[in-house]
């Protein structure tokens, strides 16, 4: 597994880099995600889910941080970051789109972004 890397444009924002595998029945691909955990929805550029050939299921609105209001389209995909595998929801992007990965994801596998280390660490899981 490699480890997470710094966004290479701006050290300053905090974003990291990871490598994930995604698939759908036998295609799989690895995609450097942009970890986000202020995003909820993990995103798949148009290059990216047209490998796979993923299928929209559901049309939903987003609000952008301008107040925009923008409509795409969902999907399921199998995602895998060191050795968590889970399917998981993602936004079937646009061609200029980057790949996020977002906070729903993240939970779905357990993991949290320590944002003054920049790593990617197994959750504490709740009951309660």
């Amino acid at each position: 597994m490699r480890q997470p890397q710094l966004y290479p444009e701006d050290d300053i924002t905090g974003l990291i880099t990871v490598a994930a595998k995604i698939g759908k029945g036998k295609k799989a691909i690895e995609v450097d995600f942009i970890v986000d955990s202020g995003v909820t929805y993990t995103l798949l550029p148009e290059k990216v889910w047209k490998k796979l050939n993923l299928k929209p299921y559901e049309e939903l609105k987003f609000t952008l941080a301008d107040s925009t209001v923008i409509s795409r389209q969902i999907s399921e995909v199998w995602l895998d970051y060191g050795g968590r595998g889970r399917t998981v929801q993602v936004i079937l992007g646009e061609p200029n789109d980057e790949a996020l990965l977002g906070s729903l994801t993240l939970e779905a596998l357990g993991l949290v972004l320590n944002p003054f280390t920049r790593e990617l660490l197994p959750m504490k899981l709740m009951l309660a």
